[in-house]
């Protein structure tokens, strides 16, 4: 009877150290980049770059430009939201909060998250527009400096559009009808991306229930599903 009882407590002992080591081996074989929040905060990321970089762009074609036909803000903003989703995965992401840091930090998130979306449905909108308009001027240009662009030529009554500083005017007919395209695709990624990083952190919060009986250690992170 003492010898049963005390391999049973070292079978107890030997399962209390596997599940004080971390996480099971399942756990280690996925792919870190591709956790939650971690790759949607990579490709906000890369997308943000990518929308401020083609911003930019634009400005150097005309200063006449303004700010919703070169949308740099918008790539900022996403640049600032995937540094949030930065933080929340060093901080160690729990679809189950633990502490208030953890609380606030996917608060936040899921609130710039939303924000992002509805910021890269507008510029998609600014875009389109603009993209459609610009497709139809026809420009001439005026002095060898500056471009002057109209919607139909034979209207005496139409409006005008000035490009200062530049001398080409195939610079907006084409050039830049290209880089509103590419807003346009950008920003509409952009979008979904931001779409499934909230909905991410909705279903987690709200459509999956965790026990409250962590299994092993701290440090382990693992939880049941009920």
């Amino acid at each position: 009877m003492g010898q049963g009882q005390k391999g049973s407590s070292d079978q107890e002992k030997k399962g209390m150290k596997k599940s004080d080591r971390g996480p099971a081996p399942e756990d280690d074989q996925k792919c870190r980049v591709c956790r939650f929040p971690l790759l949607i905060a990579l490709l906000q990321l890369l997308l943000g770059v990518a929308v401020t970089a083609v911003a930019f762009l634009m400005l150097t074609i005309s200063p006449s430009l303004q700010a919703r036909e070169t949308p740099h803000w918008a790539g900022i903003i996403l640049c600032l939201v995937s540094i949030l989703g930065f933080i929340l995965y060093c901080i160690t992401y729990l679809p189950d909060e633990r502490t208030s840091m953890q609380f606030i930090a996917k608060l936040l998130y899921f609130v710039l998250c939303t924000i992002g979306l509805i910021i890269s449905v507008l510029v998609v909108a600014f875009a389109g527009h603009h993209y459609s308009q610009t497709s139809k001027l026809s420009c001439e240009s005026v002095g060898g400096e500056d471009c002057v662009c109209t919607l139909d030529p034979h209207d005496p009554i139409a409006r005008n559009f000035t490009y200062e500083s530049v001398s080409n005017c195939e610079a907006i007919t084409k050039t830049l009808t290209i880089y509103f395209l590419l807003q346009i695709i950008l920003n509409l990624v952009q979008a979904i991306v931001c779409a499934v990083g909230a909905f991410i952190m909705w279903k987690h919060r709200y459509q999956v229930f965790f026990a409250g009986l962590q299994i092993g250690s701290p440090s382990s992170q693992q939880w049941q599903k009920v």
